[in-house]
């Protein structure tokens, strides 16, 4: 099995970083505008990235200021992530938060694979630029 690891350093407070993947607000803002989500573990979120890319992710896990844990259950576009496992761990000294992330259980690397490891570099980076700026670059206003 594969794994995409990525780290991203972010100057503000853990629990900014834990809202902005959480909450509805944060993740229109980071990731794309068309979700339906709710931080309750069990729950199953829904992005959806055009007519036909939509990703449903279920909530396994929630740790408030630490950790955040997906499950993907469907992926029309990317079938191949379905049954991986996308995890944000936080660790935040004196006002910087570490964002460990990964995005595990990959049954072989391929092309959807190396393209996404680019895009979740790309998230993190939106990620840092909400949490840090107060605006970040959902896939709705990319242009790279």
């Amino acid at each position: 099995m594969a794994s995409i690891e990525q780290l991203q350093k972010i100057n503000t407070p853990a629990h900014l970083v834990y809202l902005a993947l959480t909450t509805k607000e944060g993740l229109s803002e980071v990731w794309t505008k068309d979700l339906k989500v709710e931080a309750v573990v069990g729950k199953v979120n829904e992005f959806r990235f055009g007519p036909n890319d939509t990703a449903k992710m279920k909530v396994i896990e929630l740790v408030a200021d630490k950790r955040v844990s997906w499950e993907c259950v469907y992926a029309d576009a990317d079938p191949e992530w379905i049954g991986t496992t996308i995890t944000f761990e936080l660790t935040e000294s004196n006002g910087t938060t570490k964002v460990d992330f990964s995005h595990a259980q990959w049954k072989a690397v391929t092309s959807c694979y190396k393209y996404c490891n680019y895009n979740w570099a790309m998230f993190l980076l939106s990620l840092k630029q909400y949490c840090e700026l107060g605006k970040g670059t959902p896939y709705q206003e990319r242009t790279f």
